[in-house]
């Protein structure tokens, strides 16, 4: 059961909410998108939310990587063994993969670009959609949730920060794949014997084919859990300004002090949550019906480096972080099968080398290139909300508002 059912006139929607996640078209980097489909065909469409032309991408992908060895291939280039690289590739194989590869980073490319016009049209157009199902099996709902909380679940395990944030498709593909490539690449089992002091048995037991999978894999799944989480905490402050709009801007309010004033008037800030929907609610269960809520557009700022539960603009300094962190860490494990401290060292070392070049890219875009603004969303009041209510029932309105979390609260008491 969804609280709203489209009616289907609208030519175009910005999301649907249902029991296995929430979809929703928003703006994206057309370059970056690429670049993930760069690294493994197929993830460049899970960020557009393309799931069944990703899954036939990525499964293309290991398929053709797993006949023809170009794993294995790359792990002998990065060690100069170019002959023994020729001698693993199966060039029959190689030649069905370019094309596919190639298409899959065009076509993310081009689909990312006319998501972004049809965004557009669709938040002009401001077509309503559902934002709460329920079902037999799972309940699903918009909500801010913290981005650094996704991407600390993430980097436990694959696949739990998309869980976290309720993307129950890719959560479960993310999870099945993860135990394919730790189960086949011995990663668990080096591990062991790397933290056991013995490098050269772990080194030994690692499967480079399958190893190679898990840099561009693991990051990605960081990546997706903490722009989707950015993303839908926006969707989740732009549904519920509407739903303020539509529902809590009938009252008007005099405020001129010429004449007596009957009533208390109380005035209360909130920031998007859902605690201002439930302050709402529970004022009107106790009869009160004179709101006024207003969504405030506040001041542009410089952009923040990170985003949280409170703030997000989408463009903070992780995705180049994390598109250079898979690339030094497949660089840093394909070489190390020829160095001293083996595949998961140097993998470490290069992400961690990885990290710190993307942010420091972004930073010098930030600090000296570009200086982008962004809008102020920090802990700040994002709505305000005035109350009318008899003098008896302030107390009870004062109460209800400072468990809800209100910012601030002020009273204008009848003369």
């Amino acid at each position: 059961m969804d609280n709203y059912q489209n009616t289907n006139k609208a030519r175009r929607y910005k999301a649907h909410v249902s029991i296995l996640g929430t979809t929703q078209i928003h703006l994206r980097n057309p370059w970056t998108i690429a670049m993930w489909s760069v690294a493994f065909p197929g993830f460049g469409h899970f960020l557009l939310n393309k799931y069944l032309r990703g899954f036939t991408l990525f499964f293309w992908e290991i398929f053709i990587n797993q006949m023809a060895n170009i794993n294995q291939a790359i792990v002998y280039s990065f060690a100069g063994d170019f002959e023994a690289a020729k001698q693993v590739l199966d060039t029959r194989m190689i030649l069905m993969y370019l094309p596919v590869y190639l298409f899959a980073i065009w076509d993310s490319y081009r689909t990312a670009v006319d998501l972004n016009n049809l965004y557009w049209l669709a938040k002009k157009e401001d077509a309503k959609f559902n934002s709460f199902s329920i079902g037999n099996l799972e309940i699903n709902y918009l909500d801010k949730r913290d981005p650094i909380m996704a991407v600390l679940w993430s980097m436990t395990i694959p696949s739990s920060g998309q869980l976290y944030i309720h993307r129950i498709i890719l959560a479960a593909f993310t999870l099945f794949w993860t135990a394919i490539f730790v189960y086949y690449s011995h990663l668990l089992e080096a591990g062991i014997y790397l933290i056991n002091g013995d490098l050269v048995r772990s080194n030994a037991v690692l499967n480079a084919q399958w190893l190679l999978y898990m840099p561009t894999f693991y990051f990605f799944t960081i990546y997706d859990s903490y722009v989707s989480t950015v993303e839908n905490n926006k969707l989740f402050e732009d549904e519920q300004r509407s739903f303020l709009k539509r529902h809590y801007q009938q009252y008007r309010l005099n405020l001129k002090k010429t004449g007596k004033v009957d009533h208390m008037q109380i005035f209360a800030t909130f920031e998007h949550s859902i605690y201002l929907e439930s302050a709402i609610s529970e004022l009107e269960e106790h009869g009160i019906k004179n709101i006024l809520a207003i969504p405030l557009n506040n001041r542009e700022e410089e952009r923040k480096l990170f985003d949280n539960v409170h703030q997000s603009d989408g463009v903070s300094l992780i995705s180049k972080a994390m598109i250079l962190a898979f690339l030094f860490s497949t660089m840093g494990a394909a070489k190390g099968f020829s160095w001293e401290w083996g595949p998961i060292i140097w993998g470490l070392i290069g992400a961690g080398i990885g990290v710190i070049i993307g942010l420091g890219i972004d930073l010098v875009m930030k600090k000296v290139i570009k200086k982008k603004q962004r809008l102020l969303r920090g802990k700040n009041s994002e709505v305000i909300l005035i109350i009318e209510c008899e003098d008896h029932q302030s107390k009870d309105v004062i109460s209800i508002l400072r468990e809800r979390l209100a910012f601030g609260i002020a009273e204008l008491k009848p003369e």
